[in-house]
């Protein structure tokens, strides 16, 4: 057995001249990764044989010496992802992350705080809870809305469904689906994000649970399908529970009738969400801001800083105009954890109990730019897909979705091959990143601008 003076502690604490040695390091390395980015290949080197024998190596019988293990990694990365921060990645909801971002992660893992409590980080706390503030208060929410940071959109949609679960039948918090004598129901487009179904799963109702409404024509909603639907669902017996309007629809982009499908939420006494994990960073722009009308109605509304408010992975906000619902819905009392009165803790209103310091990405990208920086950014998106859509036309492609929110997508102009096939081509060669897609019923080339 080793003696423990023989265990290299120090490799996990290194001293300050060794650290500043190792930043120093990582940094050149990346600079050097930045710099060759927009030459190379926007998919991976496809050398899986090579990299599954380099990475067996790695037993972690012995320690390794970060000054070849930090430039093997950050080649593995250049190498061995696809580069959603290349200029010639067109593809999904990911956008090269802004700088201030990334060195917030940096300050989140250096004092590495724990969130589950605001007496233990009431800093960071703070921090977070004013930048849901102004979050809210640009979106037009009322004054007192509040709520907080999340991992993901996904984790925000599955707060709101239990938030508003527990809104239509409290019980719903103690005895779970059995609390709801009739079947509850959820309504979406079939545009929206399918992880609707995934999230019903979890909040024990089921997927049978999720409507999926008939769109426009468009890609949008169909307010009149919507209000057919919990019409008959009520007449049936079934207990309409939420109703989603999706604010920048995965494939699209659209935005949902906010309006009409609060009207409709709010006849049927259902929760009215707004899915805007994409379409939320349009409050930055004067231009786009009109396009969320309605978004001021909701009770809850989803939004992802990773998306494009450009901030690093994950990032999303759940924020609520009814932010007493998130106690009764998570509210929980634990003797072993430091309280505060002043405070509300983080744990008690949220699914989560650890949790990483997210917020600080959103905060110093928003203090570094501004509001006027964030609508730079999110017109200048617009501008550069409306210049790609006019570029497309002239060589006669097609775009079907009428948008504007930084989202194409497209069809070439006959004959051609498969639109999958182009697209596999595409990738394949490593030059650019599109998806192929369908939208209302047609396969399209999805082409998402987002660096």
């Amino acid at each position: 057995m080793s003696d423990e003076a023989d265990i290299p502690v120090e490799s996990l604490f290194p001293a300050a001249t060794e650290r500043s040695r190792l930043a120093a390091l990582l940094a050149a390395e990346l600079e050097a990764a930045y710099a060759t980015m927009g030459n190379g290949r926007v998919t991976p080197v496809e050398d899986r044989r090579r990299f599954a024998t380099e990475l067996s190596r790695f037993t972690f019988s012995s320690p390794v010496d970060l000054t070849e293990l930090l430039p093997w990694l950050v080649r593995q990365m250049r190498e061995g992802v696809v580069q959603m921060t290349h200029p010639r990645y067109f593809g999904l909801f990911n956008p090269a992350p802004g700088f201030p971002s990334i060195l917030a992660d940096h300050i989140a893992a250096a004092f590495n705080p724990q969130l589950a409590a605001a007496k233990t980080a009431p800093a960071a706390t703070a921090i977070e809870a004013h930048v849901i503030a102004q979050i809210a208060h640009r979106a037009g929410l009322p004054a007192g809305s509040a709520g907080h940071f999340t991992n993901s959109g996904s984790e925000a949609n599955f707060t709101a469904m239990t938030c508003a679960l527990t809104k239509v039948c409290p019980s719903y918090r103690d005895t779970g689906a059995r609390a709801f004598r009739t079947p509850p129901a959820i309504y979406i487009s079939r545009e929206a994000h399918l992880a609707w179904l995934k999230i019903a799963h979890q909040a024990g109702i089921g997927r049978l649970a999720i409507r999926l409404i008939d769109t426009d024509g468009h890609g949008r909603l169909s307010p009149i399908a919507l209000a057919e639907a919990v019409r008959a669902d009520t007449a049936n017996g079934a207990v309409p529970v939420m109703i989603v309007a999706t604010a920048g629809t995965t494939v699209g982009g659209m935005i949902d009738p906010l309006r009409a499908s609060a009207e409709i939420a709010e006849q049927a006494g259902a929760w009215f969400h707004v899915d805007a994990a994409w379409g939320g960073a349009a409050i930055a722009s004067d231009l786009l801001r009109p396009l969320l009308s309605g978004i001021d109605l909701a009770d809850s509304v989803t939004i992802d800083a990773h998306k494009w408010f450009a901030t690093t992975m994950g990032c999303g906000m759940f924020i609520t105009a009814r932010p007493w619902v998130l106690n009764e819905a998570f509210n929980i009392a634990a003797s072993f954890m430091p309280t505060t009165q002043s405070t509300p803790d983080p744990y008690t209103a949220s699914m989560l109990w650890s949790r990483r310091f997210l917020g600080l990405r959103l905060f110093l990208n928003l203090a570094a730019a501004g509001w006027a920086g964030y609508a730079h950014h999110v017109d200048r998106t617009v501008r550069l897909s409306r210049h790609l859509q006019v570029k497309l036309a002239s060589c006669g492609w097609e775009t079907v979705n009428p948008g504007g929110m930084g989202v194409l997508c497209v069809k070439p102009p006959a004959p051609h091959r498969p639109v999958r096939e182009i697209a596999d081509a595409i990738v394949s060669s490593g030059e650019a990143w599109i998806a192929a897609a369908t939208f209302e019923g047609r396969d399209v080339i999805r082409i998402c601008i987002t660096n």
